[in-house]
């Protein structure tokens, strides 16, 4: 299985125009990143997780040429207001896109694209096959995904294990149950979003703790804002066994 993150920034980032903070300004590109998504390559399947605003950007700069479904971990719009760019698959394959998301993820997106599940289409609009799921597992293709449901504040949002690969992103609160599913997993991806506190996020304490607590052999911490500081500092003081993810960043997984 291969991974691939296409993003791992926040909706916090502002661009250079309007910040002079240092990591806006920062020559490094491992300080600039678009919204959280990852891409997975899995035994033939090609699944992207999350297609915010960046999405049609995150598909040109990183060659994707095909994507068999986009899986949505919440509504909010820095995760899902890319749908209308799967359009360019749907126009070259000539196949509708499966999209998966909770109840109420496909509800709001029904009502946020709602010319794309009118009964008059417009012709060229995105051809979508919504797939309700819930918190138990699923397949995609030949692809297991069991949801790890969190809490967003008080929103639940679903993250996702795929065999030892566990990706959370937007998680303020786990409970125990869902731990148990996370336990074992070799390869950790949580949010991270600043140092200072935050009502739906963890800080980059809160994430580190729940690494040591998980005790994966790799965490990579995503959904990073520019107030956590530079990527080079911020690798400096991380235990040898948790970094920074960043945009490109390639994860091969047995």
């Amino acid at each position: 299985m291969k991974i691939t993150f296409l993003g791992t920034g926040t909706s916090q980032g502002v661009p250079v125009i309007a910040c002079d903070c240092e990591v806006c300004k920062s020559a490094d590109p491992k300080d600039n990143r678009l919204r959280t998504s990852i891409f997975i390559e899995n035994e033939g399947d090609k699944i992207v997780i999350d297609a915010g605003p960046d999405f049609r950007q995150q598909m040109l700069r990183f060659n994707i040429l095909d994507i068999d479904a986009l899986v949505f971990t919440h509504e909010h719009r820095d995760h899902t207001s890319g749908l209308d760019d799967i359009r360019a698959y749907n126009h070259k394959y000539d196949k509708d896109m499966p999209i998966y998301g909770d109840d109420r993820v496909l509800k709001q997106l029904k009502a946020e694209y709602h010319y794309i599940f009118s009964d008059n289409k417009y012709p060229g609009i995105p051809r979508v096959v919504p797939i309700q799921i819930t918190n138990t597992p699923f397949m995609v293709g030949n692809t297991i995904l069991t949801p790890i449901e969190v809490l967003h504040y008080k929103l639940p949002v679903f993250g996702f294990r795929i065999k030892n690969f566990t990706y959370i992103t937007d998680a303020k609160t786990i409970s125990d149950e869902e731990i148990e599913k996370i336990k074992g997993t070799e390869i950790l991806v949580i949010n991270a979003l600043q140092h200072a506190a935050h009502i739906s996020h963890f800080t980059f304490q809160e994430a580190l703790d729940f690494a040591q607590k998980i005790n994966a052999k790799q965490t990579y911490f995503t959904h990073i804002s520019h107030r956590l500081g530079l990527h080079q500092e911020i690798e400096s003081i991380l235990p040898e066994n948790i970094n920074l993810a960043f945009d490109g960043l390639q994860l091969t997984i047995s």
